[in-house]
């Protein structure tokens, strides 16, 4: 049997390969738009600010300089300062580079959470799928008892009589998500399953593992992994909500919810102080939102509007 597809090879008995990568084909796609290049270059240079600029300034996110309380952004007032484009707080730090390690931390917990949901929900998603039987059953009602809770009651509930540190809010989001990706992967490996080319390998002796991680699995999870982008930013703003309520990333490492928080009292005389990290939160969240937006678009045009 392993002689036999040796000789007839993956490109006769797999899914129709003469696509190239799937991969490559939604990213192409995407890249011809305007929205996506936009999005794609913002979210870089966003990336970048947040990792250099922390690293080379005379200045910490997280040192009080009373001195220097209030100072108002560029142009502002009378005593606004070079060395603090958009101002400082009211414990005299620098809100610029609060802002860009708030920045730092909300991508770090959008990015792991969304790949944490996908590598779960997509690897039960799949298992039930193919398998089939009670697999599928006891996944499926696993996904129904999870998908009963939402995910920001969970999240508070947890975080509430745990230390919310940046594991556990990477922990509680993540295996609050995954429900949805489990069901996406799940109808896509039923119809998967049914298939020629699943049927002719099962004919030469591969098992449904083989099958599943070396030829179904590549061609239905490069679809889904794009349109997980558009998750990331939910994940972000999650993360914002429960930094809001004191459940997030603990003083003194600022987030942009524990800023936005602090800086409520403020609003009047130090508006900067809660509008800095509310339009970095906005920019970013908009600059994945282009990428994800057109990802998904060119992924429904080379399915067909699947």
């Amino acid at each position: 049997m392993v002689d036999t597809m040796a000789a007839i090879g993956p490109d006769e008995l797999g899914p129709k390969r003469v696509e190239g990568s799937i991969a490559r084909q939604i990213l192409g796609t995407a890249w011809r738009s305007t929205g996506f290049r936009i999005g794609f270059t913002v979210f870089v240079l966003l990336l970048l600010a947040s990792a250099i600029v922390p690293e080379i300034s005379p200045y910490e996110a997280t040192k009080m300089n009373m001195k220097a309380r209030f100072l108002p952004p560029l142009f502002l007032g009378e005593n606004w300062s070079w060395a603090h484009p958009l101002g400082t707080d009211q414990l005299g730090r620098d809100m610029l580079l609060r802002c860009l390690v708030g920045l730092r931390y909300s991508l770090f917990i959008g990015v792991t959470t969304v790949a944490l949901m996908f590598i779960v929900g997509c690897g039960l998603g799949l298992l039930s799928g193919f398998k089939g039987g009670w697999w599928d059953t006891a996944i499926m009602r696993l996904t129904d008892a999870q998908l009963s809770i939402p995910m920001i009651i969970l999240a508070i509930t947890i975080l509430g009589v745990s230390k919310p540190t940046v594991p556990t809010i990477i922990l509680v989001l993540g295996l609050s998500g995954w429900p949805l990706y489990a069901r996406v992967a799940r109808s896509a490996a039923v119809a998967e399953r049914g298939k020629e080319y699943v049927r002719g390998l099962r004919v030469v002796g591969a098992g449904d593992w083989r099958i599943l991680l070396l030829f179904a699995a590549p061609n239905i999870l490069p679809p889904i992994a794009f349109v997980a982008v558009l998750d990331i930013a939910r994940i972000m703003i999650f993360e914002a909500i429960l930094g809001f309520l004191g459940l997030g990333i603990q003083p003194p490492t600022p987030s942009f919810g524990t800023i936005i928080s602090d800086a409520r009292k403020y609003l009047i005389n130090a508006w900067w102080i809660a509008t800095s990290p509310g339009v970095f939160l906005a920019v970013a969240l908009t600059s994945i939102n282009l990428m994800g937006a057109a990802l998904e678009k060119a992924r429904n045009k080379i399915y067909g509007g699947a």
